[in-house]
């Protein structure tokens, strides 16, 4: 009787187990297929609604955000804190949060009144910081996100790959970054960005680069020392003429009006 028992209860753990490897997997197979899809629609939006120089048609959006809603609802159940299994690689979860950046931001252009720009301190403090995001189930903000959790992932070409909507942000390319193809996609961003005026310009007369705004205030993710003038460093690979070594190095006013087609 006890041994019929033991092995009735064998049985049972196994059948458990097999039917609990059985759900895992249909449950990660189900969330995989969800992720696929929420990129498909993303890519519609971007190709639907991004012209080639990255700008956006925020009003043609706003009258038709269903794409963009279904991304950012998948973003609002997963993340790859919430989900590892579907990011298990570091591309992985790089290409995640560029889309994912970029998806919410975009979002929350069209979320209210469309804004003309961010050009104060109080108007980018309530866009970036004061309006909350949810991201795998936790609720956050663009700032904390960029700064909590995308920075500290230590690759500082995401930073041409983050676009927050306004004019002197990299262009937003017109398809979703994937992990397979991540590091292409952040190298071609990175050199695409130092070929704009607004990026990068010189003045030969007074031995001087004008950069991005983005390499100042971002300066400690591109230089270990984190001092501006070592800058050049860290451009001059992704440049066709590098900075001379002489140069002083300044910065270019950011613009901040919101890149809305014309």
């Amino acid at each position: 009787m006890l041994r019929a028992t033991l092995s009735s209860l064998k049985k049972s753990t196994a059948l458990l187990f097999i039917a609990s490897l059985f759900f895992s997997t249909l449950s990660h197979a189900t969330n995989q297929e969800a992720y696929q899809e929420a990129l498909k629609h993303w890519s519609k939006v971007l190709v639907e609604f991004v012209d080639d120089k990255g700008r956006t048609d925020f009003i043609a959006l706003k009258e038709k955000p269903e794409d963009l809603k279904k991304m950012v609802n998948f973003i609002a159940s997963a993340s790859p804190k919430s989900h590892p299994e579907l990011f298990p690689t570091r591309n992985d979860v790089l290409a995640y949060h560029s889309n994912t950046y970029n998806a919410l931001a975009m979002h929350e252009v069209i979320k209210k009144k469309i804004p003309k720009n961010f050009s104060s301190f109080f108007k980018r403090a309530a866009f970036f910081k004061f309006r909350g995001v949810v991201i795998g189930g936790k609720k956050t903000n663009l700032y904390d996100y960029e700064n909590k959790v995308i920075r500290p992932l230590d690759e500082p070409r995401i930073h041409f790959a983050l676009n927050c909507m306004v004019k002197d942000c990299p262009r937003l390319p017109q398809q979703p970054f994937l992990s397979e193809t991540l590091d292409k996609q952040f190298d071609d961003a990175t050199v695409e960005f130092f070929t704009k005026d607004n990026h990068l310009r010189f003045d030969h007369e007074k031995n001087t680069a004008y950069l991005s705004w983005i390499l100042d205030v971002y300066v400690d993710d591109f230089v270990e020392s984190g001092k501006t003038k070592d800058l050049a460093t860290y451009v001059n690979p992704y440049l066709s003429k590098p900075i001379p070594e002489s140069y002083k190095i300044k910065f270019i006013k950011y613009d901040w009006t919101v890149n809305q087609q014309p």
